[in-house]
């Protein structure tokens, strides 16, 4: 058997951030098989299967989210291991909340994240074939057509302690309900007025198998089949017979879908078609953020995020515009694994795999978010020297660039203390520093505003002090970042953080949006960044010496205006924060 160990990762420890090589993940090659890949195993070996065929069958009424990418890596993921396919499947069978950007949205998701699908289906394509369904259900005696209202409806189905019972609707004649069915698809009867329902057990303990709904009347536009129906089948009905129709031999759901399948199995059993047979995983829960598609729109309709991509969104399209990489995901999602109960996973790990990944391949770029000036007062007047610095020491193959050096530079202010510390390695009067990639400098004194604020600090290089040829004997504990002030390119910086203020903002009492974090968005329009950064790419990322990584923004970014967001921060400050 196949193991994997995660040693660094062990119960509910949680990784420790990292900036550099520091606290590496250590996994040995053994990875043990999770419960369906050992039911797929067994079918495989036993000759049940000749090959896997898994499907993805979102319902394209909103956009994909972090647990939908657990779902994708699984579903994919067995089909890769197994030499199976995966099908793309939109549920798409309530024409008043699907729409065709949703669709766009979801198959770029899907790609984005590395995984191609071997069909692309809609539920839609089998609405001719599921009308045949119900009416051989008709047929059979094992679905009827019922005048009674939704409310009325749910009152005769009992209660869980107490059986349904059925009304005299439930009594009409195969013929009668086939003539009402027919009518019903050519447009007689209103919204509401009528629907169809399976005839199943009304005393059955599952409060689904109560003569469940199949068909209801809708006269709406359907994204794929325009106004041809006004009526659509139910979710429960359609999905299991779209797995049938297909021949899924593994039809993967989450948790909640565990009542439904006693209504999917008997559906197959009375249409007699494939048996495709549905396993349940749980669901992923992420800390700081919420999971409901209801929920995420809510943010969104009432202008509390920009948008479904917002960088704050859960979204697989948010997480890209924030910079996750497609690897940190999928490697976040293999990490989880997937189980039979649910939890809540800490939205720190998935932090940790997207530092792992852009650590080994995100360009180095200094960028200055709370400038301050530094006057080098010996530094030649008007001399201008090209430093050289590596793109990133992870990769040695990108080499380095060239960045220019001025008297003048842009320091963070946070990088100047007026009286030191005894810790204290950064500038102050008198402390040496040495500057990224150039020269030692030591600060000689400051100037102040007229509100005692501190708006320059003065300092002296050590000629022989360079990057690559230091010859000076001068030793500086500390090292900070700087652009030339001549040669700044002022950029905006978005730092984002936690959408919500608490763990699970769906848990608490009262409305979840109270629970919004009102600094999980903080924009610095005035930044500088060195020059190199202005041929950043939509999708390139970085990180900015001592800051985190960054990306370009996909949306705001422009050639006169360069926007760039923080994907994650250096090491996991949050963690720190909380336990204050």
């Amino acid at each position: 058997m196949y193991k994997k160990k995660y040693h660094s990762l062990q119960g509910n420890e949680m990784p420790k951030g990292n900036g550099g090589n520091k606290n590496k993940q250590h996994m040995s090659e053994e990875k043990s098989l999770n419960f369906i890949e050992e039911i797929i195993e067994t079918d495989l070996a036993a000759g049940k299967h000749k090959s896997i065929l898994t499907r993805f069958p979102p319902e394209p009424n909103g956009y994909l989210h972090i647990g939908h990418a657990k779902s994708i890596c699984l579903n994919f993921g067995l089909a890769q291991k197994y030499g199976g396919a995966t099908n793309l499947r939109f549920d798409d069978t309530n024409p008043v909340t699907e729409d065709t950007e949703y669709v766009d949205s979801i198959k770029g998701d899907v790609q984005w994240l590395g995984f191609q699908w071997a069909n692309e289906f809609y539920a839609s394509d089998y609405f001719e074939q599921l009308y045949a369904f119900a009416v051989k259900l008709i047929e059979k005696g094992l679905a009827y057509v019922d005048d009674s209202t939704s409310e009325e409806i749910a009152a005769q189905k009992g209660t869980p302690t107490q059986p349904g019972v059925r009304n005299q609707y439930a009594e009409r004649s195969v013929a009668e309900n086939l003539q009402i069915f027919t009518d019903m698809r050519s447009g007689k009867y209103a919204d509401g007025s009528k629907v169809l329902r399976a005839k199943v057990d009304m005393a059955s303990p599952n409060m689904l198998l109560r003569d469940p709904i199949i068909y209801r009347i809708k006269h709406a536009h359907h994204h794929r089949t325009g106004d041809a129906w006004c009526i659509y089948p139910m979710y429960d009905f359609a999905h299991g017979q779209s797995d049938s129709i297909e021949g899924i031999t593994h039809s993967i759901c989450t948790l909640e879908f565990i009542p439904h399948r006693a209504l999917y199995d008997w559906l197959i059993e009375q249409l007699e078609i494939f048996p495709s047979h549905q396993y349940e995983f749980a669901r992923l829960n992420m800390t700081y953020t919420v999971m409901s598609k209801r929920k995420l729109l809510q943010l969104v309709n009432e202008g509390h995020v920009e948008s479904w991509d917002d960088p704050r969104m859960p979204t697989i399209s948010g997480m890209r515009r924030r910079g996750y990489t497609p690897k940190s995901i999928r490697d976040f999602c293999d990490r989880i694994g997937v189980a039979k109960r649910e939890n809540l996973i800490d939205l720190s790990l998935l932090e940790f795999f997207v530092r792992e990944d852009l650590n080994k391949t995100a360009l180095r770029r200094m960028a200055v978010l709370d400038p301050l000036a530094l006057e080098i007062t010996n530094y030649p007047a008007g001399q201008v020297e090209m430093m050289q610095s590596e793109n990133n020491p992870e990769m040695p193959e990108t080499g380095e660039r060239e960045i220019p050096f001025s008297g003048t530079l842009w320091i963070e202010r946070e990088d100047f203390m007026e009286e030191a510390s005894k810790k204290w390695f950064r500038l102050a009067p008198g402390a040496v520093v040495r500057l990224k990639s150039a020269y030692i400098v030591r600060c000689t004194g400051f100037e102040k505003d007229a509100d005692g604020r501190v708006t320059k600090v003065l300092a002296e290089y050590i000629p022989e002090s360079r990057s690559g040829s230091d010859t000076s004997g001068v030793h500086a504990k500390g090292t900070i970042h700087w652009i030339s002030a001549a040669h700044a390119v002022q950029a905006e910086v978005r730092l984002y953080d936690r959408l919500f203020k608490v763990e699970n903002p769906s848990a608490e009492e009262g409305d979840f949006k109270s629970y919004i974090n009102p600094d999980s968005l903080q924009v610095i329009e005035h930044a500088y960044i060195e020059p190199a950064l202005t041929a950043a790419q939509v999708g390139d990322h970085f990180q900015f010496i001592r800051k985190g990584y960054f990306t370009l923004d996909a949306v705001h970014s422009n050639a006169s205006k360069l926007v760039f967001n923080r994907t994650v921060t250096l090491k996991d400050t949050w963690a720190r924060e909380a336990k204050k």
